[in-house]
Parts: C-alpha cells; structure tokens; sequence
C-alpha cells in the first residue's frame, strides 16, 4: 500500500454478488484485496470463477484461503445432504445454510485487513432476494462492526472498520442491471449450488432460480448455461 492508494479487503466467492460488489469497490477508487474461501463447499467450481472476477478487476492480490467447513458439516453444502431442488421457501432458513459462515469469512477478512492497513471490508450480502440466511441482515452487519471494533488493536485505538454492503437493499433484478452498468460479463460468476458434472448450473436449487429471476426481470440476457432451466 501507498500513502495516496486506498485498499478494501472484498469478500469474493465467484458469485454474481460478490462480483458487483467487488465492481463497486473499484468505482468507488478502493484498490483490491481479494479474498476466496475454499470451505471444501459442494460447489467448488465456483473457485474458478473468482479467480476469474479477481483478474478482471485487477485485484492487487487474490488470496484464495483452505478452510475446510466440511469437517463440521451441518450444511447442503458442505455435507452429504441432498440441495433442495423444490423451489425458493417462503419461510424458514434452509438447508444450504453453512453454520456462521459469513462470520467466520468477515472475521478472515477483518484479519487481513487490520495487518495490511486496511479499513474497509466488502461484501455483497443481500436482505432482499436471497435464501433467508440470518447473516444476510443489517443487524448482523451491525453487530459485526461493533465487535470490530472491540476484538482489535485498531479499534480499540479509534481507527474503526466498516463493512460495506453496497447490495443490502437490492433486488437481483437490480444486482443483474447494475452488472450491467459496470461492464461486467455475468457470464463469469458461478451461482449454482449443487453443479452437474459437465460444469453446468443444474437451473433448480434456489441459487439458480433466484440468479435466473433477477435476469429476468431485468429484462436481460441471462448468460448462465442451465442444465434444466429454472
């Protein structure tokens, strides 16, 4: 880092999300810290795509992290637990939920940017269009911050973090348009939870129908190749 060249620590999972997300923090003249979690997730394949996203954007470095959540199970995606194929629920979390995941992958970002100097994270959670996870609303954000600033040296010395969620209160429809804004090739990002073994989106599990929506309704061309469409 420079003294003139600003840095945010993005949460990059090769989603369509995290994707925007990361697109934003450039416009916004952040320089990029990419991290990638490898939890041993069921859709691994989505390792692929943020490398993809992190070149494109010109990340300054793209960490890509072995965590194996597998070891503790508990999810669709990281156990032997069939992904639910049914439709989005209206109602209660589902089984794709991964145990305090977006804790656990802030915290490694909170970590990584306190030692290189950062103070902004990104991540591209979203309390509109989404699954239900309870790591997905304001409040958690919030709280995160605040423990944020008391589980570390920087900010307990006054030099808070802030966790960025520039897609908190959009729809995938809006998330698919401003991809489109930006510039970025969608067709780069992985969304598919449950991946057929010819690489493509299986087009039922509620990543894809959700992912497919938001094209949609976007009045968009939606670049995914599905192997059933949603």
């Amino acid at each position: 880092m420079t003294q003139s060249q600003k840095f945010a620590v993005v949460l990059l999972s090769g989603g369509l999300d995290s994707m925007v997300a990361a697109a934003q923090a450039r416009e916004a003249g952040y320089g990029l810290f990419a991290l990638t979690v490898d939890y041993n997730q069921r859709h691994r394949i989505e390792l692929e795509a943020a490398a993809r996203i992190a070149t494109a954007l010109g990340a300054a470095r793209h960490v890509v992290l072995p965590l194996d959540l597998s070891a503790f199970g508990g999810s669709a995606l990281t156990a032997d637990i069939a992904v639910p194929k049914g439709g989005v629920a209206a109602e209660g979390i589902p089984i794709t939920y991964v145990p305090a995941r977006n804790t656990i992958f802030l915290s490694l970002a909170l970590g990584w940017a306190e030692a290189a100097g950062a103070r902004d994270l990104f991540i591209g959670v979203n309390a509109l269009d989404y699954s239900g996870y309870p790591d997905c609303r304001p409040e958690f954000v919030e709280a995160f911050e605040a423990m944020a600033a008391r589980a570390t040296k920087a900010g307990v010395e006054g030099d808070r973090f802030v966790v960025h969620t520039p897609l908190m209160e959009m729809t995938k429809a809006d998330i698919a348009a401003e991809a489109a804004r930006l510039g970025l090739d969608a067709g780069m990002s992985w969304s598919c939870y449950d991946p057929t073994t010819d690489g493509r989106h299986c087009g039922l599990c509620d990543s894809c129908r959700l992912r497919a929506k938001g094209f949609a309704e976007a009045g968009l061309a939606d670049p995914t190749v599905y192997a059933a469409r949603p």
